[in-house]
């Protein structure tokens, strides 16, 4: 049987490319089985970071819609379906301690471009999409769009998208700051991976609580955000990559970071 998500180490990060190109890599539950085992190997202590991207034309086309319609289709319960597979993704994408960057190749459309907007840091080909596809057939952006979109774009532009369900173009959504950079589509992945690379080259505990402060600022006030930074700043100034860090600098030569996140 054909691999539906594929998973190979390139040095320390994990890259991991769903594998239905023939469907523009849409959703099915067996797609979500293998996507949700492959981050569980994300979890390894020895990787820095994690690499979502997608095989041929398109990065993610959102939810398979013929598995959807089909007369003997397990969906009958869209919420059901979203809190047995795609809320757990979004969770799991987020959990994560080590960043998790998006290689966007191609479309990325409904919960596809929610997905890509889930991660630490988004690279796209100039060929790539965004559709907020919901509204065309009478749905609610999910998989965290509600919540992302407003985030990312300010409250106006995220009704727009989800209401008109328009494409948005890589470079607008640079503009925009839904993604990081653009690039020529033959080198999107080579980019996300060099991207990849300057992360595993930085204290991992360090980019560890800085997604969780990141995370936090997202639901606090800003009086609360600067405890919840006191309260980080005490973890991070006590651990060795601080003090490697300050070292080096001091004697102009290359950090030896740890290679794990650590706690103490």
């Amino acid at each position: 049987m054909t691999e539906l998500v594929i998973v190979e180490r390139n040095g320390d990060c994990l890259v991991i490319k769903l594998n239905r190109p023939a469907s523009m890599n849409a959703f099915t539950i067996g797609m979500h089985g293998e996507l949700a085992a492959a981050l569980e190997l994300a979890k390894d202590e020895t990787l820095r970071s994690v690499i979502l991207t997608g095989n041929g034309r398109a990065f993610c086309a959102g939810q398979d819609l013929q598995e959807t319609l089909a007369k003997d289709s397990p969906i009958s319960d869209f919420g059901d379906h979203l809190d047995r597979y795609y809320n757990p993704l979004v969770r799991a994408i987020r959990a994560l301690p080590i960043p998790v960057l998006a290689a966007v190749n191609g479309v990325a459309a409904g919960a596809g471009a929610n997905l890509a907007f889930a991660c630490d840091i988004v690279i796209a080909a100039r060929s790539a999409r965004f559709i907020q596809s919901f509204a065309k057939i009478g749905l609610v952006p999910d998989s965290g769009g509600t919540w992302l979109l407003p985030r990312l774009v300010g409250p106006h532009r995220a009704r727009a998208l989800a209401m008109l369900g328009e494409p948005l173009d890589a470079e607008t959504a640079r503009q925009w700051g839904l993604v990081w950079n653009v690039v020529d589509d033959e080198t999107v992945l080579d980019a996300t991976l060099a991207v990849a690379n300057k992360l595993a080259a930085l204290p991992p505990s360090g980019l560890a609580l800085i997604k969780q402060a990141l995370d936090d600022a997202m639901g606090t006030s800003f009086d609360e955000q600067l405890d919840v930074e006191s309260k980080l700043q005490r973890v991070a100034g006590a651990l060795p990559d601080h003090r490697e860090g300050v070292r080096a600098f001091i004697e102009k030569r290359a950090p030896n970071f740890a290679r794990r996140i650590s706690a103490s």
